[in-house]
């Protein structure tokens, strides 16, 4: 999941600032509240947030693409599907 850093401050109810800060100070020193609160937003582990999951970026959008279609309507799920083989097909040829 991509966020700004707007967008993760609001969500884990921090400042812009804050959030650059841990991304760039080194080391940076987070609670484990504020900890958690970021993985929640980015949909993934702690573990995978600390660097100790083998859990990919890739795996963590598989996995919200896939809580999202469990919230789409059926028409739109279908047409998902539809697309995925269309795409499917052209990755064979």
């Amino acid at each position: 999941m991509k966020l700004t850093l707007d967008q993760l401050a609001q969500a884990t109810d921090s400042s812009k600032s804050y959030i650059w800060e841990l991304e760039n100070k080194n080391p940076p020193r987070p609670s484990a509240e504020k900890l958690a609160a970021i993985a929640k937003a980015l949909d993934v582990t702690l573990d995978w947030l600390l660097g100790s999951d083998e859990q990919t970026l890739e795996a963590a959008e598989d996995k919200a693409f896939f809580r999202a279609y469990s919230h789409m309507p059926e028409e739109t799920r279908r047409q998902l599907r539809e697309m995925a083989k269309i795409l499917g097909a052209k990755k064979d040829t």
